[in-house]
């Protein structure tokens, strides 16, 4: 089945109004290695001073390699992760800095769903337990008006209302990911950081689930951060890109004009590597040398210079900073592929 979802472009948010969501020279840090000698342990820079704009209706595709850090930014989003350093606001407020009790509104708009809806879902617990859980947790609904909610998410999910009586090892791996889905409806977000959500299944169900999401943006007014290896799913059902290197956004730009036109010579790359059936002769393999160096010893100058073709002196000693190269494209590199 084709990964064909509704036409991105549908309702098209508008990027020159106030952000939903901004981030400002974001960085995560972990410290490895560490024992109780003093001193002890190395920084490992996960996400990297990211700098990044989420207008309201939009779709942002987030990619990269496995390594890049995509995971570690959208925990940092939904502050799964506390921020190391620089800002982040939704709806105008800083919320980077906010303890777990001034996070409590913020947990009801932005919600996170996981590549393995298994290990998300309690697996001693009916859907109608876990689902009621969160509407009561958060004072969403009460009373009778729980029962008529639970209702409205399998509907808005594609589920049997029947299902809630079920366990979650009485579903297949896309039912389960729509349950995934229900749940982070319930609290009724404005915001929804999908990690990876269908890389762990079938070709055909993963069709399905590019669509409902989709279908569930148009319903519901929801803006995604769709985070994907899978460059193929991500044109389907992104407005703008983002692409991860080393912690780094390299290249965000309007999808089909980035798909088209990669100016980041690390997109080229990614893109090179999308199979083209009908295509063949028009588009040739670029492969990367080496691989993605340690983020506990990043190298000097650009972050992907020790894999690059078009790498210079300059790119060896000074790190480029993302900047605008058209109205709609932002790029890190001293030597972009492309600008209008």
């Amino acid at each position: 089945m084709s990964l064909m979802a509704e036409d991105p472009t549908h309702g098209s948010p508008n990027l020159a109004a106030p952000p939903l969501m901004a981030a400002h020279a974001l960085s995560k840090t972990f410290i490895v290695g560490k024992t109780i000698a003093p001193g002890s342990g190395r920084v490992l820079h996960a996400v990297d001073e990211v700098s990044l704009d989420i207008a309201q209706g939009e779709t942002l595709g987030l990619v990269g390699e496995s390594g890049s850090g995509k995971s570690t930014l959208g925990r940092c989003l939904t502050r799964l992760y506390d921020v190391t350093a620089g800002s982040l606001t939704f709806e105008g407020q800083e919320i980077g800095k906010a303890d777990q009790r001034a996070l409590k509104p913020f947990r009801r708009k932005v919600q996170m769903i996981f590549q393995d809806p298994s290990a998300s879902l309690n697996p001693r617990r009916r859907v109608r337990d876990m689902l009621a859980e969160v509407l009561t947790v958060h004072k969403i609904r009460q009373g009778t008006g729980v029962e008529a909610r639970l209702g409205e998410l399998m509907d808005l999910v594609g589920l049997r209302r029947a299902y809630l009586d079920r366990y979650p090892h009485e579903f297949s791996g896309g039912q389960r990911q729509r349950i995934g889905i229900a749940r982070a409806l319930a609290v009724e977000p404005k915001l929804i950081v999908a990690d990876e959500p269908v890389s762990a299944l079938d070709v055909s169900v993963q069709a399905q689930i590019v669509n409902l999401f989709s279908d569930l943006r148009d319903k519901l007014d929801l803006t995604y951060v769709f985070i994907a290896h899978d460059l193929a799913v991500v044109r389907q059902v992104s407005t703008r890109v983002a692409v991860m290197y080393l912690g780094s956004i390299v290249e965000i730009g309007e999808t089909d004009a980035l798909y088209q036109h990669p100016s980041h010579p690390y997109t080229e790359a990614l893109l090179s590597a999308i199979p083209q059936p009908h295509n063949r002769g028009k588009r040739s393999r670029i492969l990367l040398s080496g691989e993605i160096p340690s983020p506990l010893d990043p190298p000097v100058g650009c972050k992907f210079n020790t894999r690059c073709a078009y790498a210079t002196d300059l790119c060896r000693t000074v790190r480029p900073k993302l900047a605008q190269v058209s109205p709609e494209r932002l790029v890190a590199c001293h030597y972009p592929l492309f600008q209008e």
